[in-house]
């Protein structure tokens, strides 16, 4: 953990590791061939979005071979293995430069509840469009996703925040989200078709929820704004 909070609360962070969870679930539904190209064409793209500000920062050379990795997986989507691989590989560096700007463990939480809920959340589309396929795949992503945040939690408490003042909105979010994908695990035990809807949906306010405490949270540790403890 750095000894500046400055660091964990900054954009960048938040967005390297939001990239590095999207990539590292794109290499992993491309080598389980779980989906067609599509879904890696759009993880993959939505990470390397997401990865510009952090790769294009002065000095984030990891970042910036990160990006290529997903890049390329992302040229060779088709090449599920190569592309697997390529993601896998972008998503190792992306998160490796997060955790030198701010920290190995304030990397991973938010890697892991980022890139949880969102994979889940896109992942759940290619399930409306074909609701044959298992359903394995997105109970592991939300589970990811409800870890994540659980190690979020942690971090916080390790950071001595509170649970009064600005510090309560940081909790409620972080409650909520947890609540929201335990109700997307308890959605896609559903067998019908409307299981999987109602899991998307509830995914689609995880994301934001999470985002949120995300966010909140390390803007509080740090003190940033109208954030206090």
């Amino acid at each position: 953990m750095p000894t500046d909070l400055q660091a964990i609360a900054d954009p960048r962070l938040i967005l390297l590791t939001w990239a590095a969870g999207l990539a590292l679930v794109a290499g992993a539904i491309s080598l389980a061939r779980i989906v067609g190209p599509g879904f890696a064409w759009l993880t993959g793209g939505t990470a390397a979005v997401i990865s510009l500000p952090g790769a294009l920062a002065d000095g984030a050379w990891l970042a910036r071979l990160g990006l290529v990795a997903v890049l390329i997986g992302v040229i060779w989507a088709r090449n599920r293995p190569f592309a697997g691989l390529c993601f896998l590989a972008g998503g190792v560096f992306l998160v490796v430069e997060a955790a030198l700007f701010g920290g190995l463990i304030s990397a991973l939480t938010a890697t892991l509840a980022l890139g949880g809920v969102t994979g889940e959340m896109l992942l759940g589309h290619w399930y409306l469009v074909d609701p044959r396929l298992p359903r394995s795949a997105l109970r592991n992503l939300a589970i990811v996703g409800i870890v994540g945040l659980i190690a979020e939690a942690v971090l916080q408490v390790s950071l001595d925040v509170g649970f009064s003042g600005g510090a309560l909105g940081f909790w409620v979010l972080l409650v909520t989200s947890i609540i929201l994908m335990g109700a997307v695990i308890a959605a896609i035990r559903y067998p019908a078709y409307s299981g999987v809807m109602a899991a998307t949906g509830l995914s689609y306010l995880a994301l934001l929820t999470t985002l949120g405490a995300v966010f909140v949270g390390r803007a509080i540790a740090a003190g940033i704004g109208p954030f206090a403890f």
